[in-house]
């Protein structure tokens, strides 16, 4: 077993405890790939604050053999991300987002930096940081204020450290050879599927093509009182080759951007 395989099961597991959807997918590709189902890459939520930057989320991973291959901005959501990659082919790549959090109001401010000085420093440095959930106290309306302006800030409140998405690697698929069968199947399984930007983002000219489910609904634990809110979804992404041959392994900002909006409240 490798070093970094117990961090990762440890993940998956916190992250079908959110979304049971995803187990079912999962099951459906498995029985029909001869229980071969490769994870592409698994997304983590950040704040651009020192205490839990990108680099410090990404330290168990990075010290597991993993390296920085590339950067993204996304300006409309305020997000700035980076995406690590392994030399071994079979691990997935880490793709780490943070929220800008000077680009926002003084008030969102304000509640972000409440929000993170409640994180005690020794759970920061813990190797399960990644998957440790929330460390504060908050209510509905903090919720519902930072909803008002950024979905992304709302979701971490509500949700804390913790994957919010693996990914389907359909060039591994021997059942499903497009990512139009992919996402047909998934609709004929009565699964719902983010339509901002049309069911596929991206396309060959860019060499990735994505989609997602819609997060389903977890029942969240408010100072307050319990409301049922968009928790995590699953993507699914196919690969082309670039020029030289090689598979591309980056991403696309335009399409992430619009990956992001499977998670918005609806």
């Amino acid at each position: 077993m490798r070093k970094i395989d117990p961090l990762m099961n440890a993940m998956w597991q916190d992250y079908l405890n959110l979304n049971p959807d995803a187990q079912k997918i999962y099951q459906l590709f498995s029985d029909q790939n001869d229980e071969q189902v490769i994870n592409d890459h698994i997304a983590l939520r950040t704040f651009n604050v020192a205490k839990v930057s990108i680099n410090q989320v990404a330290k168990p991973f990075i010290e597991a053999g993993y390296e920085a291959a590339g950067e993204y901005e996304f300006k409309a959501k305020k997000l700035y991300a980076k995406h690590f990659q392994h030399e071994d082919p079979n691990l997935p790549k880490i793709f780490i987002s943070e929220l800008l959090v000077e680009q926002l109001s003084q008030e969102t401010r304000a509640i972000i930096e409440y929000l993170v000085e409640q994180i005690p420093a020794d759970a920061v440095t813990a190797d399960d940081f990644c998957f440790s959930g929330r460390h504060w106290n908050t209510d509905y309306a903090t919720y519902q204020q930072l909803l008002a302006e950024s979905e992304y800030a709302a979701w971490m409140s509500a949700f804390g450290y913790r994957p919010n998405h693996f990914t389907v690697y359909i060039n591994a698929l021997k059942s499903h050879q497009s990512l139009e069968a992919v996402n047909q199947f998934l609709l004929d399984q009565g699964f719902k599927l983010n339509t901002s930007g049309g069911l596929i983002k991206g396309s060959p000219d860019v060499y990735l093509e994505q989609s997602a489910t819609l997060a389903n609904k977890t029942a969240v634990q408010f100072n307050d009182q319990t409301v049922a809110i968009p928790s995590c979804f699953y993507e699914f992404a196919r690969r082309y080759p670039l020029p030289s041959g090689e598979l591309y392994q980056g991403f696309v900002a335009q399409s992430a951007d619009k990956i992001f909006e499977s998670t918005d409240a609806r």
